[in-house]
């Protein structure tokens, strides 16, 4: 039998084209809070307001989408950088957002990152998206445990939201979501 020999182009093509889909589709948040393919999250002058979900009341952006706390996170700077601000957008500003019903505009800070970038903050707590949140209202990045850290929505009172829904830190520990 003959042996047959593969185009380059068919060799190397498809395996890198695989790997191109599967890189946009981490994406994260634009401008406007819409679901992009960047990780880019500004949110120019936008207001942060307050919604109720299953697991409670929590801060969305002017279009709905959810923000995070990271436990890892001490204090005001962020622990979060390369892979993990790719899968976790920080919730950057080119100024401090509006205080939308249920949020208190004196809650609202910066800080600065270590790319340069201005990232928000609610109670010193800095904030971010998740890239698996596609819609206004999703929460799929709720008490999820990577990078060294617990993920939580965060409450009007500028708390972690646990699992149970009461909004209050749990001391710190990961198991429960709390602040590190």
């Amino acid at each position: 039998m003959p042996t047959r020999t593969i185009p380059a182009p068919l060799k190397f093509g498809v395996p890198l084209a695989a790997a191109a889909l599967a890189l946009s589709a981490c994406g994260g948040y634009g401008s406007a809070g819409t679901a992009t393919n960047t990780s880019s999250s500004t949110m120019s002058a936008s207001t942060v307001k307050v919604t109720r979900g299953s697991e409670g009341s929590f801060l969305v952006d002017g279009s709905g989408h959810s923000l995070y706390v990271f436990a890892k996170d001490k204090g005001a700077m962020s622990t979060c950088s390369g892979p993990c601000a790719t899968f976790w957008p920080p919730a950057t500003s080119s100024g401090t957002p509006k205080a939308g019903g249920g949020v208190r505009a004196a809650g609202f800070g910066t800080t600065r990152r270590s790319d340069g970038t201005t990232q928000i903050t609610y109670h010193h707590h800095p904030l971010y998206y998740f890239s698996q949140d596609n819609a206004a209202g999703d929460t799929n990045g709720q008490g999820k445990v990577e990078f060294g850290g617990r993920w939580n929505l965060v409450t009007p009172a500028g708390a972690a939201l646990t699992g149970h829904g009461s909004g209050e830190p749990d001391g710190g520990s990961e198991a429960g979501g709390g602040w590190g």
